[in-house]
């Protein structure tokens, strides 16, 4: 069987360059006779990679010299209770925007360890919009603000980023990193799992300010504490070897792109596409506010559960997998991130054109 779209949430479809890099190099990396996966970190040969992917890492997102790149495990779910360790100060509190399930889920994991209260939420909608902050809230006790920038499931996304001043901006950015042009001061740390624009499962990235570094209360496991990572380069412990490798082979990719200002451009013109389809559809539609549309995840829909699960059904005989809506959301959805090629779409949006003919 031939390559596939997938339209997986993650872990996402990598460039087949990517893949066929790795293929060339798995059993030999650079003839020193042993795949990456059976190298040392403690090797000379595994320390230019790590710091060629932070370097390229840090080209592509212009991150400031007073920033962090930290390489962890665990997910993002694993930083839902890493920020608020670190972060979190006694009397202090942290806020949280309520835009989904992840950030409910972050919320969730932040008030086991201190007090985390919800800024602002679009429950009252079942997460169609972003709502509107209130940033006057904030004050001298707070010790960050945490969003996420990009909701996987409901397919909505920061388009601006709220200024918190002299609070840290803490940002979720898993699932859209990498997919527009950010300034990184804005924010006081970023986190993405590896497995969406970044590489593959196994590895999360850290983005943090040097100053949120080392405040951690001294019984918090060592694993757990940012400065053991910064400290140690990220290799205190073995890292996800295999997956940083692959993530310095997409930044490598990326950076041949044209970098995010290019990769910006395309996204637009896939997501523009796939929305355009949907606004002309008279079958399909999306519940999702106009102004607050993800450029990376796009949940639609019919109004019968049995054509939506015929939809899907169809289309993966078409080549177009993973096209099925979270359950708590319902009908489809396409997650189109940097590796998606914009044949892919428009392969997507003629089958989706096709079957409306059929069943309307």
């Amino acid at each position: 069987m031939g390559r596939v779209y997938n339209f997986s949430a993650g872990p996402a479809q990598l460039p087949v360059s990517v893949l066929e890099r790795a293929q060339e190099e798995l059993l030999s990396y650079q003839e020193k006779g042993m795949s990456v996966m059976e190298m040392s970190h403690r090797s000379s040969d595994f320390k230019k990679i790590i710091e060629r992917t932070e370097e390229l890492i840090r080209e592509l997102m212009e991150i400031p010299e007073t920033y962090r790149v930290l390489f962890i495990q665990g997910g993002a779910s694993l930083q839902f209770s890493m920020v608020p360790l670190n972060l979190l100060k006694d009397g202090g509190h942290a806020y949280y925007v309520n835009t989904g399930s992840w950030s409910k889920k972050a919320l969730s994991e932040a008030k086991k360890i201190g007090e985390a209260k919800i800024l602002a939420s679009s429950d009252d909608q079942n997460f169609t919009y972003i709502p509107v902050l209130d940033l006057q809230q904030i004050n001298e006790q707070t010790d960050y603000v945490h969003i996420t920038t990009n909701n996987t499931i409901e397919g909505t996304r920061f388009t601006k980023f709220p200024n918190t001043g002299h609070v840290p901006l803490v940002a979720d950015a898993s699932s859209n990193i990498l997919s527009e042009q950010w300034d990184v001061s804005k924010f006081g740390l970023i986190y993405a799992g590896a497995q969406k624009n970044l590489g593959i499962s196994g590895l999360t990235i850290v983005i943090i300010r040097e100053d949120l570094i080392g405040h951690a209360k001294a019984d918090i496991p060592t694993m757990l504490n940012y400065e053991t990572y910064a400290k140690n380069n990220s290799l205190y412990n073995t890292p996800p070897t295999f997956a940083i490798y692959i993530t310095m082979l997409l930044m490598e990719w990326l950076k041949e792109q044209g970098g995010v200002a290019a990769i910006e451009e395309r996204n637009k013109e896939k997501a523009n596409l796939l929305y355009k389809a949907i606004e002309d559809s008279k079958l399909f539609y999306s519940n999702v506010k106009r102004e607050d549309r993800s450029l990376m995840n796009i949940p639609f829909m019919t109004d019968s559960d049995e054509l939506n699960k015929l939809f899907v059904k169809e289309a993966e005989q078409e080549g177009l997998h993973q096209l099925k809506g979270h359950r708590s959301v319902g009908g489809m959805r396409a997650s189109i991130y940097n590796a998606m090629p914009i044949e892919g779409v428009k392969t997507l949006v003629d089958f989706m054109n096709e079957f409306e003919r059929k069943h309307i």
